[in-house]
């Protein structure tokens, strides 16, 4: 990472596919800092090579507003290091004003050049930042760092949701962090065809992807999922939906989501083939 007032950061690999990002877009629609928030900004860092999931994000959370009859418009803005994929963007963006594409002529959404300093327009402070495939690429040493950054850009209720998922967004998992530091880790899989949860163990965050090691939390974590999931498999028949339901409330039985809100992990997200338990129960040791 480079610093001094400079672009901080290096360009991500740049894979975008549409529909890649909805099961985290899901996420950050629920989520109070921006259900919450009036006019709220939401960053998309490192957006890759196509704006296609900024426009889907924006999409997805004026969808979300307009469902709950809030008051406010939500702003997105997409941010890339590489001025080439930030002009490329640009020009998408002018197609849709020009009513050429599905997205709405008005989206709210804005692209410019920027990395972890978050270069918000007259120094807002975002509601929430994605940062999706981004971190993957660096060391698990500069995680801590580019947390911080982050962090330190946030409003005081705002989120960062910081994660990894495969090219088309059937597996993914992520991080949730406050200005204070990280509070929750999901996972979320596409149910229709799992055959076995564990499939998350090459999607995790940068953070956890190399304690996948007997010692760690977050290897307890996945063997106990795994357990859950063996038992459950009673409940096939009725379909994939049940069985994950059955299985994380197995897991909520041994103690896994002590201390998360029903809101962040309660039946209606298990059924999206979510499961979110606390930082504490897979952070490093």
């Amino acid at each position: 990472m480079t610093g001094g007032g400079k672009t901080i950061g290096v360009a991500t690999r740049g894979t975008t596919n549409t529909n890649r990002l909805r099961r985290v877009d899901r996420w950050i629609a629920a989520h109070p800092a921006f259900r919450r928030s009036s006019h709220p900004l939401v960053v998309d860092l490192g957006y890759g090579a196509s704006g296609v999931t900024v426009f889907e994000l924006e999409h997805r959370l004026r969808r979300q507003q307009r469902h709950a009859h809030t008051s406010g418009h939500v702003r997105v803005l997409g941010l890339e290091i590489d001025p080439e994929r930030v002009a490329r963007a640009l020009a998408q963006l002018r197609r849709v004003r020009d009513g050429e594409t599905p997205f709405s002529p008005d989206a709210r959404v804005t692209f410019a050049r920027g990395g972890f300093e978050v270069p918000a327009p007259n120094g807002e402070r975002p509601a929430v930042i994605r940062a999706f495939n981004v971190l993957r690429q660096y060391d698990e040493s500069e995680v801590a760092d580019a947390w911080q950054l982050l962090r330190s850009r946030l409003r005081p209720d705002g989120a960062i949701v910081e994660g990894t998922c495969d090219e088309l967004g059937r597996v993914s998992s992520w991080v949730t962090l406050s200005p204070e530091g990280p509070v929750s880790f999901t996972i979320s899989l596409r149910l229709r065809e799992l055959e076995h949860p564990s499939v998350v163990a090459e999607r995790l965050p940068k953070a956890l992807i190399h304690r996948n090691v007997p010692g760690e939390r977050v290897h307890q974590f996945l063997t106990s999922l795994g357990d859950a999931w063996a038992y459950s498999v009673p409940l096939s028949p009725y379909g994939p939906v049940q069985r994950w339901i059955a299985t994380v409330e197995r897991m909520r039985d041994a103690g896994w989501l002590d201390g998360m809100p029903r809101t962040a992990s309660g039946r209606a997200r298990w059924r999206l083939g979510e499961l979110t338990v606390p930082w504490s129960r897979v952070a490093p040791r």
